[in-house]
């Protein structure tokens, strides 16, 4: 039976992103946000590793923190409370990464590729979409060609988030493709490999602070060492990879949702108007009654999840619901949060706009919410 009751431990570790977040994440959010500047996101990215965040899920023995999906969702709400750019680069590597070569690679790729993605040495990135493959990843036409005991991949990837600082991408291609889906192969490959080349960056409306390149492969050889699982469990893996990933986005949403709302309160109880604070009004203290509910209810979903993955439990149709609601209500409370606050919200000056922009991109990817219910209505037809 799921439990709300959280350990000494959990409320430790979600303390300390708490107390990272104020000194050292919230000072330059808005700077970073307006220049785009994803160099200094890159450079918290190293001190979440350096402070044990980048392992939360995954066991010492592979040089994780030994703690659990619980407490990584946790942080990563009061993560996304205050940036939800650094919010996104942790999440794709932490949950989806890191996770591809730990739970699918042999003992050497686990102590090779992961164990650097948990003590904090190395960023890792997800190289799954293409400009013709989305939502439908048969369309992708990257390909790997064997040649001896090496492959030859050309290919281009597009929206890769951590492209050019990541050290690991987690690169899907085809290496048959009369097989479709089936014929899909994961790699693990170096930011310095000959023939990677990462090209555009992309200008966002939100996560400015993030970065995500378009990725060239032309000939470029990698050893057949770098596979990680069999030719043509590629598929498989990138979607196990988002179920855990989608939790990472349920928890990002809820804190964006989380940071909004508590903003926008407080602004609430001190703003005059009519002789009397704005919250004062029967209509603004109804709508964040609203908002307050609509939190509660995301974070549960997502909280549930993450217990479900860590009990061992089926988690996937509960993950995509957690993504679903907790991004759809991150949209919902941002917006509220600006119309609540008036002019002032949509003003640079506040935090709530910028919160409102990053929303946007919780809802597509990571599976736009219309895939989050082809998923669940493909759970219940079972």
């Amino acid at each position: 039976m799921f439990s709300m009751q959280f350990s000494e431990e959990q409320l430790k570790i979600q303390q300390n992103m708490k107390e990272f977040c104020e000194k050292e994440v919230a000072p330059g959010v808005a700077q970073r946000d307006k220049d785009g500047d994803d160099t200094a996101t890159a450079a918290l990215m190293k001190r979440l590793g350096e402070l044990g965040f980048w392992g939360l899920p995954y066991p010492k023995e592979y040089g994780g923190s030994g703690a659990d999906t619980l407490s990584y969702a946790l942080a990563s709400i009061e993560l996304n409370k205050v940036d939800a750019s650094l919010g996104c680069s942790y999440s794709i590597h932490t949950s989806v990464s890191a996770w591809i070569p730990f739970v699918y690679g042999t003992e050497e790729q686990k102590r090779r590729f992961a164990t650097p993605m948990f003590n904090g040495e190395k960023i890792g990135a997800f190289g799954l979409t293409e400009p013709n493959a989305g939502s439908d990843a048969a369309m992708q036409i990257t390909i790997a060609e064997k040649d001896g005991e090496n492959y030859i991949i050309n290919g281009t990837k597009c929206f890769i988030t951590n492209s050019g600082h990541a050290d690991t991408t987690l690169l899907f291609t085809m290496t048959d493709r009369s097989k479709g889906v089936k014929g899909i192969t994961c790699f693990a490959i170096d930011k310095d490999t000959p023939g990677f080349n990462f090209t555009k960056k992309e200008d966002k409306m939100g996560i400015r602070g993030t970065v995500q390149r378009v990725i060239e492969i032309e000939n470029m050889k990698v050893n057949a060492d770098r596979r990680i699982g069999q030719e043509g469990e590629g598929f498989k893996i990138a979607m196990q990879a988002l179920d855990g990933g989608r939790i990472g986005i349920g928890a990002q949403g809820v804190g964006i949702a989380e940071g909004a709302y508590e903003y926008a309160l407080a602004y609430a109880k001190e703003r005059v108007q009519f002789g009397k604070p704005i919250f004062a009004q029967q209509a603004v203290a109804f709508k964040f009654a609203e908002m307050a509910t609509k939190i509660e209810y995301a974070k549960l979903l997502c909280l549930k999840a993450a217990w479900l993955k860590d009990t061992h439990q089926p988690y996937g149709m509960a993950a995509a619901m957690a993504k679903m609601v907790g991004t759809d209500v991150a949209m919902e409370v941002t917006t509220d949060a600006v119309q609540m606050m008036g002019g002032a919200g949509f003003l640079k000056d506040h935090p709530v706009e910028r919160m409102m922009r990053d929303a946007k991109i919780t809802q597509i990817y990571e599976g736009t919410n219309e895939i989050q219910k082809v998923v669940i209505s493909g759970y219940i037809g079972r």
